[in-house]
């Protein structure tokens, strides 16, 4: 009795319908344990790369000498590094096209950035959809599988006169298997997705906050700039108008 209620003794018996319906939900198993796994490594390199370039960005290194390495390391940068050089490359293109309008830099750098975001967001919740539907779509193909099996097990106890317990248990074993790998499937992926998009909300706000930050840092090198030259601008008049009363 043992050996004939185990689950592999179970799966082989039950009927094809809910063998089909096991051999999809254990490859959507297979596919989101695989996504999983590579989610998990892909947002440690993220928070990893971000948190370098951070630490490079606050060490004091000038604006010009990041860019040029994250132009450099390009392939291998992360996230929040091709934002800033995003944004930077507009930034000095703009200045190139001889625009001293300040706004009209920021507003340019900062839409760059948040252009750059988006992309990068994008590949971040990669597969992030495909282990919602796994986790919300499981259960209800366990089910289906269960109620096939149940109706196909008294269907085949219709013909037969005496009904006991022993002839009923293994057909409606055979169809809750369905139903529990349903659930195998569904709570890996319902957790996995939980927690990922836990940490995509933290990495999303980590990086807009770099963006205003940078923004920030950006605005105040303009005003020294226009400062500065308004007052060179106003030296210049003071030493005409100097020269002018000694003639």
């Amino acid at each position: 009795m043992n050996q004939d209620l185990s689950i592999i003794q179970l799966i082989l018996h039950a009927s094809v319908v809910v063998q089909l319906v096991i051999a999809l939900l254990m490859a959507l198993s297979i596919a989101s344990w695989a996504a999983i796994f590579r989610k998990y490594f892909a947002l440690k390199r993220v928070r990893a790369l971000n948190d370098e370039f951070e630490a490079d960005f606050w060490s004091g290194t000038s604006l010009n000498e990041l860019a040029a390495a994250a132009k450099k390391n390009d392939p291998h940068s992360g996230p929040m590094e091709r934002i800033f050089a995003r944004g930077m490359r507009e930034y000095q293109k703009l200045r190139e096209r001889r625009i001293d309008d300040s706004s009209a830099l920021l507003d340019g750098a900062r839409r760059a950035m948040r252009a750059s975001f988006q992309r990068e967001m994008d590949v971040v919740e990669t597969n992030l959809s495909f282990l919602a539907s796994v986790g919300s779509v499981s259960p209800y193909v366990g089910l289906f599988g269960t109620v096939w099996g149940i109706m196909h097990s008294f269907t085949g106890l219709a013909a037969m006169t005496q009904v006991t317990l022993a002839t009923v248990a293994p057909g409606i074993a055979e169809a809750l298997v369905a139903t529990a790998i349903g659930l195998f499937a569904a709570i890996p992926a319902v957790v996995a997705y939980n927690r990922f998009a836990h940490d995509i909300d933290r990495i999303a706000i980590k990086m807009e906050t770099f963006m205003e930050e940078f923004s920030n840092i950006l605005q105040r090198n303009l005003s020294a700039r226009i400062n500065a030259s308004g007052r060179a601008y106003g030296c210049h008049r003071f030493k005409r108008s100097r020269s002018t009363h000694h003639q």
